[in-house]
């Protein structure tokens, strides 16, 4: 996620997507959805791995920040660390309402409006 991060800044496309999305629907799938959070890179470096080891740039110390809330994908899937009991342990590090959901979740936003869509499991977490 911070790779994809790093190269959305890189690329222009971070500075252009706020605009774009006036008119364009973004879709984001795991790290696609999560980049646009605010979340502090700290969280996602202490608990995650970044993409073949390579960090971002040391001046981005946030993730791109389009929407209000932290995203933490892949609940209770393959991966043992996101496990519902580690997710609720790291998204008490954030200091913003946090949304853990599997992969059958999406979270739909509209504006100011945000909404849960889902055939699955997801938790909604609050500082």
């Amino acid at each position: 996620m911070l790779y994809l991060c790093d190269w959305m800044r890189r690329s222009g496309l971070a500075d252009r997507l706020p605009s774009l999305l006036e008119r364009t629907v973004y879709v984001g799938v795991s790290s696609g959805s999560m980049v646009l959070t605010p979340t502090p890179r700290k969280v996602f470096t202490t608990y995650f791995l970044t993409y073949g080891g390579l960090h971002p740039h040391a001046d981005d110390s946030r993730v791109l920040g389009l929407v209000d809330f932290s995203l933490l994908v892949h609940m209770d899937g393959a991966n043992p660390e996101n496990s519902l009991a580690n997710l609720e342990s790291v998204a008490a590090t954030i200091p913003l309402p946090t949304y853990a959901i599997d992969d059958e979740t999406a979270i739909k936003v509209t504006g100011d409006s945000v909404e849960v869509v889902s055939e699955g499991r997801w938790r909604l977490f609050t500082p």
